[in-house]
């Protein structure tokens, strides 16, 4: 039987399932077109970008730390098809946004570039949990339809996690 041949994003999907990572692609590269047309920087162009000057980006969350030295201070480290990015987020900013520097896989991320010693840092003044965008990438966001008589003699399934394509797309983070 020959099956059709798998897209491009279930293939990174599924490499991200079995192995925490890809040959073929990064996620964010099949949302690069519509990140762009909203205005956001990948990692790479955070090099061009002046101290001071207002970005806004996107990523996986690779790394959250918040060590007991830095008097409250988080950082987070996020990363595109491009390269990684560093934030930094004062404990005003954390307070605000705790839920979301927690617990998302992607996040959306405002704030102002700062250079020190040859290192980029983007100090995070917003941030919003965008990891519904990693549903996207599966092909498989719609259910079958299911008429109501089906139910029934199909009964819907309470969970469907013994599957591979409900797996977590992206493994969570380093924390």
């Amino acid at each position: 039987v020959t099956l059709p041949a798998m897209p491009a994003t279930e293939q990174v999907v599924a490499d991200y399932q079995m192995l925490r990572l890809s040959l073929k692609a990064h996620p964010m590269a099949f949302l690069r077109p519509s990140l762009i047309a909203q205005g956001y920087a990948s990692a790479a162009d955070l090099n061009a970008l002046k101290t001071g000057q207002r970005v806004h980006l996107a990523g996986l969350v690779l790394i959250r730390q918040r060590p007991g030295s830095a008097k409250g201070v988080c950082f987070l480290t996020l990363e595109d098809e491009t390269g990684t990015a560093n934030l930094v987020i004062w404990p005003k900013v954390f307070a605000s946004f705790r839920k979301v520097i927690m617990a998302a896989r992607v996040i959306d991320v405002a704030g102002q570039i700062q250079r020190s010693e040859g290192v980029i840092h983007v100090v995070a003044a917003r941030l919003t949990d965008r990891s519904d965008v990693l549903s996207r990438l599966s092909g498989d966001l719609l259910s079958p339809p299911i008429a109501r008589a089906d139910e029934v003699n199909r009964p819907v399934p309470t969970s469907r996690s013994a599957h591979p394509r409900n797996l977590r797309v992206i493994p969570g983070s380093r924390d």
